[in-house]
């Protein structure tokens, strides 16, 4: 596996840029691959492996559902570790969520509440993959549009108490952060300063959506768009906090052309030098 020679920031490997990043060979520090998408073989397999020879790959999965009551699907578990060993990414990751009932997969990452007992069934499922896969995995904090009546537990603390008991670095998505804050008055300063900086290890930038009137409305994480600027602040935060953190921009619907997608990495990279070199004065005066 080639290393990029230039930005640290990694974009996302979707079918619609497949053909584009083998001809331009953008200046993007990895890729990211959601593998249900490329665990069925044929062109797009060949894509990510053509990929993997030029660039490091992550795998974001979005199908184990570990946040569910369910056991975990453990066909869908072989899949991912059969391509992993192919792709030998750099990192794999999955999410705070569940999206699986009696064996039917939703389109969508749900919440959970944020208790011990969904902490305990979330932990054991972590480990289980890990052990299955030999390596660590990543867990990402979900966006969210209602409240649970009964959540006791403050996500930060949650988030760091399942690194704590499963072994599992995490991913901090900061749009997610963001979008949480406007819709229910989370505080995203309260989640970052609660993860230890060596748990993270991958930073989230993405665009959002709002719907509705201002005054009366939410913001939907649908990564369709430019990032926004209360983002691009929080993540300014967050690589101060997390510096060793690499960075992803995520772009999953109306997905623009490659260099249009490669200029919002390159935005964010510039942007984290900015910040650390920001940070480094500060404490040097």
């Amino acid at each position: 596996m080639k290393q990029s020679q230039h930005m640290q920031t990694g974009i996302g490997l979707r079918a619609p840029h497949h053909h584009a990043i083998q001809e331009l060979k953008p200046p993007v520090g990895f890729l990211e691959a959601h593998p249900e998408n490329y665990m069925g073989g044929g062109t797009a397999r060949q894509a990510l492996l053509a990929a993997r020879d030029r660039y490091p790959v992550s795998l974001h999965g979005v199908g184990l559902s570990l946040g569910g009551a369910e056991p975990i699907d453990l066909a869908h578990l072989e899949r991912l570790r059969d391509l992993s060993e192919m792709a030998d990414p750099f990192l794999v990751s999955e999410h705070i969520a569940w999206c699986r009932r009696d064996g039917v997969y939703l389109n969508d990452l749900l919440p959970l509440p944020y208790t011990e007992e969904a902490l305990a069934i979330l932990a054991d499922h972590v480990v289980q993959v890990q052990n299955r896969l030999k390596r660590r995995i990543l867990m990402e904090n979900p966006s969210a549009y209602v409240a649970f009546t009964h959540s006791p537990i403050p996500e930060g603390a949650f988030m760091a108490e399942l690194s704590r008991r499963s072994g599992c670095g995490l991913l901090l998505d900061v749009n997610n952060l963001h979008v949480n804050a406007h819709n229910l008055g989370a505080s995203p300063q309260g989640v970052m300063l609660a993860l230890a900086p060596g748990t993270v290890a991958e930073i989230h930038v993405a665009g959002h959506h709002i719907a509705g009137q201002a005054g009366r409305c939410i913001l939907i994480d649908d990564h369709g768009g430019k990032v926004a600027d209360p983002v691009w602040q929080l993540y300014r935060e967050a690589v101060c906090l997390f510096p060793e953190a690499v960075t992803l921009v995520e772009w999953d619907s109306n997905i623009p052309d490659l260099p249009v997608l490669v200029a919002e990495a390159c935005k964010a990279d510039a942007m984290r030098q900015e910040a650390l070199i920001e940070a480094q004065y500060d404490r040097a005066g």
